[in-house]
């Protein structure tokens, strides 16, 4: 069951590792991206990242796979995650909008923090840089009934982004 999709350039860090993962109960993180899957060095410090049982409920941790955005909605659209308690994490909106539309069963969608580029001259929220481009994958997954809210942590008031895109 799918808990959440984040948009985090960062993908896992301490926000994600340790607050996410514990106000969502998950088992598994999905980290979804096309650079990261053909990026050993990165593959390797994600691991390292990932949240283990010592400080969460989960004694042996929480699984941690890593797999190009088309293969993570093949994976999510076979039915092998549904034994997972998932928390899905990309780098980009144009990821986030690759995998809802690939896949029916994300309903939610947090943006955490996006990364600041020469093409991004939408800046909502201070974390949140996006292209017009962006934007307008957002509408489209709002107007298919998706929820896109942003917040970095669980516990900051959720700001739906239809209200400020």
């Amino acid at each position: 069951m799918i808990k959440l999709t984040r948009v985090d350039y960062r993908l896992i860090h301490g926000q994600v590792a340790m607050s996410w993962t514990h106000a969502l109960d998950v088992d598994c993180i999905l980290c979804a991206s096309d650079a990261v899957a053909k990026d050993d060095m990165r593959k390797a410090a994600l691991r390292l990242a990932r949240p283990n049982g010592v400080k969460l409920a989960r004694p042996s941790g929480v699984k941690l796979v890593i797999k190009d955005v088309d293969a993570a909605i093949e994976a999510l659209n076979s039915g092998v995650t549904d034994k997972y308690s998932l928390f899905i994490i990309v780098e980009t909106i144009e990821d986030a909008y690759r995998l809802a539309k690939g896949c029916k069963d994300i309903k939610e969608i947090n943006l955490g923090g996006t990364r600041k580029s020469p093409e991004t001259t939408l800046h909502p929220t201070p974390a949140i840089f996006a292209t017009e481009t962006d934007a307008e994958h957002i509408q489209e997954l709002v107007n298919d009934g998706v929820v896109i809210e942003i917040r970095q942590v669980p516990n900051d008031s959720k700001v739906l982004a239809k209200d400020v895109f």
